[in-house]
């Protein structure tokens, strides 16, 4: 079992893959939110609200979440939606945030084709950390996280190519 993170220590998982489509593909994909739960195997759809209509800096969805018999819905804003290299988001509760998630798109063979590294950087404290256990059900969620990338960038990786 990793050491738990000192204060004010952050943990932060990521994992990339390499997509046959341009990044301007992949970056409609991504910032599609209504769509991550194509991809990802713990959101299960969403909606935009306050106005948004998609994906900006400061639009907000709410998206919904399960894991095993646990249900759960979290609304996130966005920070940066630069198309088509770079796309994130942040879920706060309060003034605090409890986790940010962010895609960097790098194009290779000039354009064609690129590099996708996905990123969840945890934000909570201990008390946020034991409150997200209870309401998800995950004990750890930087291997469940782990895992949860790894499998929404194989994924999202046969949507790009298959060009849907």
């Amino acid at each position: 079992m990793p050491p738990c993170p000192t204060m004010g220590e952050k943990r932060k998982v990521s994992s990339s893959t390499k997509i046959a489509a341009p990044p301007e593909v992949v970056y409609a994909l991504v910032s599609d939110l209504c769509r991550m739960g194509e991809w990802s195997p713990e959101n299960t759809g969403g909606r935009w609200v306050g106005g948004a209509s998609g994906a900006a800096e400061g639009a907000r969805f709410k998206g919904t979440n399960q894991c095993g018999a646990k249900k759960w819905s979290t609304t996130v804003t966005i920070t940066d939606a630069t198309a088509p290299t770079r796309f994130t988001f942040i879920n706060k509760v309060g003034p605090k945030i409890v986790a940010e998630w962010s895609y960097r798109i790098v194009p290779t063979d000039g354009g064609a084709r690129c590099k996708v590294t996905e990123t969840w950087t945890e934000g909570a404290g201990p008390i946020m950390s034991i409150l997200g256990k209870a309401i998800t059900g995950v004990e750890d969620r930087a291997a469940h996280t782990r895992s949860m990338i790894e499998t929404t960038l194989t994924r999202l990786k046969e949507t790009a190519e298959s060009g849907h």
